[in-house]
């Protein structure tokens, strides 16, 4: 019997494919990256054409260690990394570590997760595309160079601990950009006039000053809506004309991973760093029954830049229509959407693995948030494949004393693709539609020309126009795309980052720069142009492009990068000092009473908390009061007890052990607390509550309330999530962002490699 290893890059797939290929495959994770360059020095050899130093990642050793052992045994390998240039540079890596066992080793890709598409891949296996590979090293190299030489500058000249990133001092900017119009925007007044009338058949409409015959009239002053008003006071109202029209609605296309985030964003208000995560759980499989097949892989990849659907998805996505909907809903011929001009157009759109399983099917074995973005993506394509929808539209003017006032509306004659998908409107152009087409999305009652309408009431109201809004997550992609910054795997981290950093903040949904990213910014507009310049940025995207096409060669882009980079850091190195440089104080309401000073925001090991402003004479500092209970933002919050040795407040406070209270007298007063209590989840093995303790040394982890009678126990934060494939309870690990299962045996994991590029 034949022993062929199968080398995947995220455990989440191995059930999937393992129940695909059978006992004659082996199927292992490499979880991910196992080399990179070395977090301690720049790694990069800059004289030597930009040689990289790769080292094993800190860590991986055993699981190094057990792929080496697998492949030696195995009589084929496969890598079946992820479809896109990060995927094929971790197969190249794995080949590197595996030595002479790789001259036995192919590449696979596969596009989605099914059966078919599976062993299809293992029949086709190609050698690993070195184009790939390097468009990929010289993206992590370019990211290093600008990280690890920007970032020391930012040290000595605004704060230590700082860093600057190729795409994220860009996104930054945008936002900072954005809030400078806001805070420069002066608004304009105008004045709106709606007249609410009574046709001859005792129905009401209301219209909306529109101008003259011959042109539109922007009313500016109180004084012209007063004029205006006098004028039409005495006189009739009557229809001056009706104009009917049919117009024909295409469809939107089917998703990208840009418009997946955008209207994941508007619909159900996710953070893209939320849909990502269960778009890679569809992607990878979930158990949909087994009357549904089992592990199913519900769509296709789901980092894309193409519009492109493979023919055999679009023929049996027209013969499911024709059969639900009928052949009116189908078009003669089938859709075909065209890609950007800088799209890589690697892979497919994004759309379910198989049209036949419904979202409605499905949706006792998904949860909630699984549901709404899988029945987002399977509406979103089968409507892209449908027929046009007809709407049939009037547009009334009603004049009076030379005046027009205009209404509007609309019935849909023919639904067509509106049937089961409409698009979300973007904030902005909603705002629009509300200000000027008060009758928009109204049906209009039967009317005739030259009819005479009783007038009912007439209002003016005073308006201003408002500051462009701030970008949400939604809007800021669309932005990046439009300027071809960034690519599908970037969004993500790229938000991620300029926030975890402390360069923007959310408020709501929205994005706003911290004086911080605002300062940072200004340094780096003044002394590093080209790294934050739109054009320069969108233009070293396409030059990855071309090195991914063979066109142009690595060290060539590398090398006409470093030669201007160069120059602006030795220039900036050699004009601004620290003391050219002055962070902006922050306040807080709250009063020192040793001095009476107002406290400010201050930043030590353990988060955020308020002290004197005049430090060294008073030392005097406070906790701040956090609003928000959540796992992530309890650090320095009061809690609801008192210390029991003074009376004052107790504090949360994060250790080297874990969490825990202590009070806000230190070091006067000493006393602590473990953070012991209960989680809130319940014991998978009886029932009972799971409960947070601490040993003797400190260390946090998680026992059954029952415990010793049941024995479960666990170093790793349990969760409320099930397990997909074998219903275990899902853990998550305290050091990185990975969810994974218990049952040492399923080895789902929910860790995603594609946020550390």
């Amino acid at each position: 019997m034949s022993n062929n290893l199968v080398i995947l890059e995220s455990p989440g797939k191995i059930g999937a494919v393992k129940s695909y290929l059978g006992s004659k495959y082996k199927v292992i994770a490499s979880v991910g990256h196992v080399r990179d360059l070395p977090k301690s020095t720049l790694g990069i050899d800059i004289d030597n054409d930009f040689t990289p130093h790769y080292i094993n990642i800190r860590g991986k050793g055993d699981l190094i260690k057990e792929l080496r052992k697998e492949a030696k045994n195995a009589d084929k390998i496969f890598f079946a990394t992820d479809p896109d240039r990060e995927g094929e540079a971790i197969s190249w890596h794995l080949a590197t570590i595996l030595g002479d066992d790789a001259k036995k080793a192919k590449r696979v890709t596969f596009n989605e997760i099914t059966k078919n598409a599976v062993k299809e891949a293992i029949k086709h296996p190609r050698t690993i595309d070195m184009n790939l590979v390097n468009a990929q090293q010289a993206r992590r190299i370019l990211d290093r160079i600008v990280g690890y030489q920007i970032s020391p500058f930012l040290w000595k000249t605004v704060k230590s601990g700082l860093s600057a990133g190729r795409v994220q001092s860009v996104a930054t900017k945008i936002i900072v950009e954005r809030e400078e119009e806001i805070k420069s925007f002066v608004p304009d007044e105008y004045w709106t006039i709606d007249a609410t009338l009574e046709t001859s058949n005792k129905k009401t409409i209301t219209a909306r000053f529109y101008g003259d015959k011959t042109k539109k009239i922007k009313i500016s002053n109180k004084e012209q809506a007063d004029k205006i008003l006098s004028e039409i006071e005495k006189s009739q109202f009557y229809v001056d004309s009706i104009k009917k029209g049919k117009k024909h609605r295409s469809p939107a296309p089917p998703f990208i991973t840009s418009t997946m985030q955008q209207e994941a964003s508007r619909k159900f208000n996710f953070q893209s760093q939320k849909t990502m995560k269960l778009a890679q759980e569809l992607y990878e499989g979930i158990n949909i029954g087994p009357e549904n097949g089992g592990v199913q892989g519900l769509i296709t990849y789901m980092r894309t830049d193409s519009l492109r659907v493979s023919e055999e998805a679009q023929n049996k996505t027209r013969e499911f229509i024709l059969d639900k909907y009928g052949e009116k809903y189908c078009p003669e011929k089938p859709r075909v959407y065209r890609s950007k001009n800088n799209a890589q157009d690697a892979h497919e759109a994004i759309r379910p693995s198989k049209i036949t399983i419904e979202p409605a099917q499905i949706k006792k074995y998904l949860s909630n948030d699984q549901y709404k973005l899988y029945k987002l993506i399977w509406d979103r394509f089968v409507a892209s494949q449908m027929s046009n929808a007809e709407i049939n539209t009037v547009v009334v003017d009603i004049e009076n004393n030379g005046y027009i006032f205009r209404t509007s509306g609309y019935n849909v004659k023919f639904p067509g693709y509106m049937t089961i998908y409409q698009e979300a409107i973007e904030e902005t152009q909603k705002n629009m539609d509300d200000a000027f087409n008060p009758e928009k999305n109204s049906k209009l009652p039967d009317i005739t020309a030259e009819e005479i309408l009783l007038k009912d009431e007439i209002n003016s109201v005073q308006h201003f126009t408002d500051p462009p809004l701030r970008y949400d997550e939604a809007s800021l992609i669309k932005f990046l795309e439009e300027k071809g910054i960034g690519r599908p795997s970037t969004y993500t981290p790229i938000i991620t980052v300029i926030i975890s950093r402390g360069y923007v903040a959310r408020e709501g949904r929205y994005l706003k720069p911290t004086s911080l990213g605002e300062i940072t910014t200004k340094i780096m507009n003044e002394h590093f142009s080209d790294i934050v310049n739109y054009k320069f940025t969108a233009n070293m995207e396409n030059n990855l492009d071309t090195i991914e096409s063979g066109k142009v060669t690595m060290e060539k882009v590398l090398g006409d990068f470093y030669v201007g980079f160069e120059k602006e850091l030795k220039k900036a190195t050699q004009t601004l000092n620290k003391g050219d440089i002055e962070l902006p104080v922050e306040e807080t309401d709250m009063v020192c009473e040793l001095c009476g000073s107002t406290m400010i925001v201050k930043e030590g090991k353990f988060g955020k908390f308020a002290a004197c402003p005049n430090y060294p004479k008073c030392k005097n500092t406070k906790p701040l009061k956090q609003e928000s209970k959540a796992t992530d933002e309890v650090k320095n919050e009061i809690a609801d007890f008192k210390c029991e040795l003074c009376g004052a407040d107790m504090v949360l406070r994060q250790g080297r052990f874990g969490d825990f209270y202590a009070c806000s007298n230190y070091p006067k007063c000493k006393n602590t607390k473990t953070k012991n209590g209960i989680t809130g989840i319940k014991c998978p093995d009886c029932g009972a509550d799971i409960i947070s303790k601490f040993t003797r040394s400190k260390k946090q982890f998680y026992s059954c309330e029952n415990y010793p009678k049941c024995k479960f126990s666990t170093w790793d934060v349990p969760t409320d999530k099930k397990c997909p494939i074998c219903s275990d309870i899902l853990l998550k690990k305290k050091s990185k962002s990975v969810i994974y299962c218990r049952n040492e045996k399923c080895g789902y994991n929910l860790e995603d490699t594609k946020d550390g590029e």
